[in-house]
This record gives structure tokens, C-alpha cells and sequence, in this order.
């Protein structure tokens, strides 16, 4: 199975892709995790921001391989537990279906692309910088991943 990051920004601060690739590279070949940048549209003095976000949502929704389950992180989705996403993980594993989890850009995510979703995901109440995300969903899915496997790095 393969677990596609969709994420608009494509010009990451080293540190944001140093954090990701740290935990992306922990993950194991039968759940890899691939990055797809997504080049986020200029946003000038009187850009239109709905018709950005609604282009840019398009351009995720192209991204996303035939079949497979879509995964949007946004605020408003269902909180879950490292626990509960360990379970997650587990179907979606035996899903055999690839998963692809969708992350806006600095505005949020397309309606379209929270209505293309089988599955609406909150990491938080908060409002997280976008490029941040990108690492937490790497580490929280190596935790998870770490769960099932009985892997010492979660000690919770």
C-alpha cells in the first residue's frame, strides 16, 4: 500500500522537509508514504482566493491515483487518537487500497476536495502552518504504523 501526501506548496523551509523526510523514510515498504507537491497558485494584493483554492483543489483531485481512498485533513473533520489512527491505518491496509490524504494550502482545501472525501481527518483544533502538517502527518503515521507492529518508538 502506498499512502499519498497531496499537499499545495512546493518551496518548504529546509527544516519542514528535513521533518518529513525523516519520518517518511522510517516508514516500510509496505506502507510507504509519498510526498506530491502540489505548486501553490501566487496569491497577490487582489488575488482571488476562492477561484486559488478552487484551482488548486482541482489540481489535488487530478493528483489522487484511480482507486484510491481520499483522506482530508481538515479542521472541521473527525479527531482522532494516535490510537484510533493506528486502527485506521490498519484498514486501510487491509483495504488493499492506496490512500491519499489531502492537505490545503494556506486558506484550507477546496470544497471539492472535502466532498471527494471518503474520509474527513482533524490533527488538531488548532490551525496549523500548512507546511508544519506535512510533518505531523509523517511522524503521527510512522507512530501508528509503530503501534501495529509493536515497535518500541511508541511508549504511550
Amino acid at each position: 500500500m502506498k499512502i499519498h501526501l497531496i499537499a499545495v506548496g512546493d518551496k518548504m523551509p529546509r527544516w519542514i522537509q528535513d521533518g518529513y523526510a525523516e519520518y517518511a523514510g522510517r516508514m516500510p515498504p509496505e506502507c510507504r508514504l509519498q510526498l506530491v507537491e502540489i505548486s501553490a497558485r501566487h496569491r497577490g494584493k487582489n488575488a482571488d482566493i476562492a477561484r486559488i483554492t478552487r484551482d488548486e483543489g482541482r489540481t489535488m483531485l487530478d493528483a489522487i491515483p484511480r482507486g484510491s481512498r481520499i483522506i482530508a485533513l481538515e479542521v472541521k473533520g473527525r479527531a482522532w487518537s494516535t490510537e484510533d489512527l493506528a486502527r485506521q491505518l490498519d484498514n486501510w491496509m487491509a483495504s488493499g487500497q492506496d490512500a491519499s490524504l489531502l492537505v490545503g494550502g494556506p486558506e484550507g482545501l477546496a470544497p471539492e476536495c472535502r466532498e471527494q472525501a471518503d474520509q474527513l481527518w482533524s490533527l488538531s483544533p488548532l490551525t496549523l502552518p500548512h507546511p508544519l502538517v506535512r510533518v505531523v502527518v509523517a511522524e503521527q503515521l510512522y507512530r501508528a504504523w509503530s503501534i501495529l507492529r509493536n515497535h518500541p518508538y511508541h511508549r504511550g
